[in-house]
């Protein structure tokens, strides 16, 4: 059976998770600039519960972003570097689909506009439809001000709202169903994307594992 470690610090949330012999374990902590101390100390974690070496991984999944710009480099530096000692593939996973597939895991959601607050008044957006227990990209990813989110065209049905994106609720012009503005990815969510993309031959090698920042202009002040 495949055994997929996946792990992510793209936003205030640090998480690993770990497949094995179709069992999932996985840690889970809400810790602000902290990502870089416990990532690692977290993957011995999962490993050690599960009774096996890192080497008996096959794949290393992560939050690609989009996310700050820091945790999103600490995730791809951490998988680089593990994945290069291994000689292991990795998988990409965006961090507004692993929003969006805790919503579903969590509230049953089987469409999720998932927010990210991406600073400097703008949010990371993207919507999502559940296809077989995944849920799948409906348009694309951008980031863009509140007022500017919208729903894909000639989508229908009850949307829920997931993220902290939605902490700008009062200025994204879209009626939802429900919300969670609190909601942070998880690895254990990461882990199942992970796992569809995994059966669908998408491992990529690791100098692959590139970060999606959906902004141009990263860590560059703006001009005044």
């Amino acid at each position: 059976m495949t055994t997929l470690l996946a792990l992510d610090t793209a936003t205030e949330a640090c998480s690993v998770a770990l497949l094995h012999e179709g069992r999932v374990l996985s840690r889970y902590e809400v810790i602000p600039r902290l990502h870089a101390q416990r990532v690692l100390p977290m993957v011995q974690e999962v490993l050690a519960e599960a009774g096996i070496a890192l080497a008996a991984v096959d794949a290393i999944a992560f939050g690609r972003g989009p996310g700050a710009f820091t945790g999103v480099r600490i995730a791809v530096g951490v998988v680089q570097g593990l994945a290069f000692a291994l000689d292991r593939p990795v998988l990409p996973v965006s961090n507004l689909a692993v929003l969006a597939q805790r919503a579903h895991r969590e509230q049953g959601a089987s469409r999720v506009a998932a927010a990210i607050d991406a600073r400097m008044d703008e949010v990371y957006w993207g919507c999502y439809q559940l296809e077989g227990g995944e849920m799948r990209l409906a348009g694309v990813e951008a980031v863009l001000p509140p007022e500017q989110a919208a729903l894909p065209r000639g989508t229908d049905g009850e949307w829920f709202g997931a993220g902290t994106g939605w902490g700008y609720a009062a200025r994204i012009p879209l009626a939802v169903s429900a919300m969670d503005a609190g909601l942070l990815p998880h690895a254990e969510d990461l882990l199942q994307l992970a796992t569809f993309a995994w059966a669908r031959g998408e491992a990529v090698p690791a100098e692959q594992a590139q970060p999606v920042y959906l902004r141009d202009n990263v860590a560059t002040p703006k001009k005044g």
